[in-house]
């Protein structure tokens, strides 16, 4: 359903709460599919929100929390009564219903799994970290034993009736529950019902652990083309599997943190509409750090008040060296983050990125310096000015891609985000050593300029 489709049935919604017609509204919300449900009921507000959980009912609910945010899904489950909470989250994928409880607080997570009918699906996921492969696996899968035949296989699939999350695989496991195997569907279709699993199955299963990283466990689906992806503890024993839906969420939400933490927003959460003292609580303090790199720079500039009173001209291309080596250290400083997000730079092998994007500076910076000063020595006529400016770009620019480069391989080196602060440290950086290269110069070149 297009946007406009979408607002229509949101303002009949509206209209029907106020009247108190909620059967017109139920009728109106159901005509959505669950994700536009999500967006409009988001953009209800926080009174007809109110107004309109109650009427619903438990399946609708349960849809409802699986497709809002996070946060979202967190206000909507605490206005909920206990009772009627667990019901919900039964009817939720597991993985889903352990999302919604680890944002909960304690005590009211414990309440609910207690009056819960399926809590020992659910109670295993909340073991793991949210942002590692067990945090982000369901325990919603079939089984097979290496023994079975494809047709009793196939009368398992009819038994269990797996609905829509269910992955398109079946995992083989031993008695002690390890995987050694994988079956398409595909495979049970095309198969003699007589044939044994052991023989048709794939022993050669990709797979991850509970503790990888989920952004890592997601760049190995991406790069094997998986519909799903088992989850195995130390031991190699099957715990979950990750589905192609989760993989999507993952990518989401690590490129918006990447993207966020580049621009220095360190809380990937925050949207365009989250609370106003929210947004400025996780903002101004990477404002502040800014500031003192700010300082920094004009403290450089300071050292150098004579020269640039006695030669003003200086003022007006200072900037020019600044925000072009802040210009190149950012696009390789967005270049490496994704690399080291897609996994396209070995750690045995990141000298090599350093040297070719060193190279990569040093030609940009030649072909920016000697095109500006060129130019400058055309506008104002003095040769020796513009000659300051195209050897202050090309050693800044060059220095700035070699910060941009260094700094996010330093902070995976040491376990930290790489996109985490790289952008205040080559800022810092390039603006400090821009202006220092190129008043530095001029001082050379004082009595030409």
């Amino acid at each position: 359903m297009n946007k406009n489709a979408i607002d229509l049935t949101l303002e009949e919604i509206r209209a029907a709460l106020e009247a108190e017609q909620f059967d017109i509204a139920i009728q109106a919300f159901h005509r959505l599919r669950p994700a536009d449900r999500a967006e409009a009921f988001a953009d209800l507000g926080d009174k007809m929100q109110q107004v309109l959980l109650p009427e619903l009912d438990i399946e609708t609910t349960a849809d409802l929390l699986e497709e809002l945010e996070d946060m979202a899904a967190a206000d909507v489950a605490g206005n909920l009564t206990t009772e009627r909470l667990a019901d919900v989250l039964d009817e939720m994928e597991p993985d889903d219903a352990a999302d919604v409880l680890g944002d909960l607080t304690p005590e009211r997570a414990a309440e609910a799994l207690a009056e819960m009918e399926d809590a020992e699906e659910v109670i295993p996921l909340l073991e793991h970290e949210d942002e590692t492969a067990g945090g982000l696996m369901t325990t919603s899968f079939i089984t097979l034993s290496p023994d079975n035949t494809a047709g009793q296989a196939v009368q398992i699939l009819r038994r269990i009736k797996p609905d829509t999350e269910i992955p398109y695989y079946l995992y083989v496991v031993d008695t002690d529950y390890r995987l050694i195997g994988i079956v398409g569907l595909r495979e049970l279709v095309i198969a003699s019902p007589a044939d044994i699993i052991r023989r048709i199955m794939d022993p050669e299963v990709v797979y991850v652990t509970t503790a990888m990283d989920q952004e890592d466990a997601a760049n190995v689906m991406a790069r094997y083309d998986l519909a799903a992806l088992p989850v195995l503890n130390e031991e190699g024993r099957l715990q979950g599997v990750i589905t192609h839906d989760d993989l999507y969420n993952v990518l989401e939400e690590e490129a918006t943190e990447d993207i966020y933490r580049l621009a220095n927003v360190a809380d990937g959460d925050l949207t365009i509409h989250s609370p106003i003292s929210l947004e400025v609580r996780r903002r101004l303090p990477w404002l502040f750090l800014n500031t003192l790199t700010a300082l920094f720079a004009a403290w450089v500039i300071s050292h150098y008040e004579t020269l640039i009173a006695q030669v003003a001209i200086l003022a007006v291309f200072q900037s020019v060296v600044a925000g072009m080596g802040g210009n190149a250290g950012t696009q390789s400083l967005a270049m490496v983050v994704r690399a080291i997000a897609l996994g396209d730079i070995p750690p045995n092998k990141a000298y090599r990125t350093v040297l070719k994007e060193g190279g990569t500076g040093i030609i940009q910076g030649v072909c920016v310096g000697i095109s500006v000063g060129l130019g400058v020595y055309l506008w104002k006529g003095n040769l020796f000015l513009g000659l300051v400016l195209c050897l202050a770009l090309i050693g800044n620019m060059f220095i700035a891609v070699i910060v941009g480069t260094i700094v996010p391989l330093v902070l995976k080196a040491v376990k930290q985000d790489p996109a985490l602060a790289s952008s205040v440290l080559v800022t810092a950086v390039t603006d400090s050593v821009g202006f220092f290269l190129f008043l530095s110069l001029a001082t050379l070149f004082q009595g030409h300029l």
